[in-house]
């Protein structure tokens, strides 16, 4: 099976600590090595990239575009609603994406509701904690699989 290459933008990397009534307990590493226990018996191989810079995120899908790849799990946090920029090289890549969302973002500020890269995704998953990766990961090898 191809590379899965899963994406994580602003303040993720503070995952377990900030607002956990909103995001939940787990950290991004903790959520990370449950996700790669789940691809294992899948035969995905996973790739995880943390920025809290958007140019680094666009220099990673660049660089992911380069390899193709089977697919990407998403979570922009904030860029989700605001970055142009991240869609547009999003749009480049050909294979299946997932965009994850912890909590969900239309119950929240009106502000969140609108997704800058709901219309290039595959799907969306929003307010499942952090099973929306799993879900997103099976929502992958499944699309991949058929």
């Amino acid at each position: 099976m191809p590379d899965i290459f899963v994406l994580n933008g602003p303040n993720l990397n503070m995952l377990g600590k900030r607002e956990p009534d909103i995001y939940g307990s787990h950290t991004l590493d903790q959520i990370n090595r449950e996700l790669a226990a789940a691809a294992q018996p899948l035969g995905l191989s996973l790739h995880f990239f943390q920025s809290n810079h958007e140019g680094a995120l666009v220099d990673e899908i660049h660089r992911i575009y380069t390899v193709s790849p089977g697919g990407v799990i998403i979570n922009p946090g904030g860029l989700t609603h605001t970055s142009v920029v991240l869609r547009d090289a999003l749009a480049m890549l050909t294979c299946p994406k997932v965009e994850v969302h912890l909590s969900n973002i239309y119950k929240r500020e009106p502000f969140r509701h609108t997704s800058l890269l709901s219309d290039i995704v595959l799907g969306q998953i929003a307010g499942f904690g952090h099973f929306g990766y799993h879900m997103a990961l099976m929502a992958l090898h499944r699309h991949l699989s058929v």
